[in-house]
């Protein structure tokens, strides 16, 4: 895990899971050092993470006041309940169905929720953090954000794509891609997590797109992808495209067992 700073009081606390077949998927949190300070999500469920002491190195648990959590999937709640421990004045920001979804694994403290629609505002002491749907989700809560003051964009899963290397994914910046390889992580991304783009009208889910360009944010902060510096415009031609992709078709049981073969001694050594 990397952590390092985007802008004056942004911090992204960057992880990334090796994909075979796809490449480094990046898998971010966030967190927003406002007044009141603010964790975007946290992090992914596997037992070698320590989300609260990454999260130690930026800002003491004990101060966070508010924990957006962006959708309840388990690479986005992997520290929540560590963290809600060590932060006891925090809530988490999240919908209606995002705390009903949450409570089929284990519930949230209903008195520790904060239930926030798109549309909708957070005030944070020192700016106001505005609730939106982003264009691509896979998940039907899905709550994004922009941050008025700083002009970030946090799109949660939509922008997102795999990176060539872990070294990119964790400590990178989405312009170290050449823009055609950027745009094929993309539309690649857009057509796994959200395949329904394709079987939606496509001028209907365009319109979507609109209040992003009229958001116009300097930077956009999404799961996964690193930080996307003013390449907003480029990004939204990139997934307003997504409807004309070629849908993704994923390995089938032949292709498992040759990929458990080449494990077995003797077999093919992976590469």
């Amino acid at each position: 895990m990397d952590t390092h700073k985007v802008g004056s009081d942004t911090t992204v606390l960057a992880d990334s899971l090796d994909v075979a077949g796809i490449g480094h998927l990046p898998a971010n949190a966030y967190v927003v050092t406002a007044t009141e300070p603010v964790v975007v999500d946290t992090g992914l469920s596997l037992p070698d993470r320590d989300f609260v002491e990454a999260l130690g190195e930026v800002v003491d648990p004990a101060d966070v006041r508010w924990i957006w959590l962006t959708h309840p999937d388990r690479d986005h709640t992997g520290g929540i309940f560590d963290l809600l421990d060590a932060a006891p004045h925090a809530r988490v920001v999240t919908t209606f169905l995002g705390c009903g979804i949450m409570s089929t694994e284990r519930p949230l403290p209903m008195d520790r929720v904060y239930f926030l629609n798109p549309g909708e505002s957070l005030d944070v002491g020192d700016r106001a953090l505005h609730a939106f749907r982003p264009p691509l989700f896979d998940n039907p809560s899905t709550v994004g954000f922009y941050d008025d003051r700083t002009r970030i964009c946090f799109s949660s899963d939509c922008f997102g794509g795999p990176m060539p290397s872990a070294e990119i994914a964790e400590s990178g910046h989405a312009s170290d891609l050449k823009p055609e390889d950027l745009r094929a992580a993309q539309l690649l991304w857009a057509t796994i997590d959200s395949p329904w783009v394709h079987l939606v009208d496509a001028e209907k889910y365009r319109a979507t797109i609109a209040p992003l360009r009229e958001m116009n944010p300097e930077i956009v902060l999404c799961t996964h992808l690193p930080p996307a510096v003013r390449m907003t415009d480029r990004m939204l031609e990139t997934i307003a495209s997504a409807p004309d992709s070629d849908p993704f078709v994923g390995p089938d049981q032949a292709a498992l067992e040759q990929l458990l073969a080449s494990f077995e001694p003797g077999g093919l050594t992976p590469a």
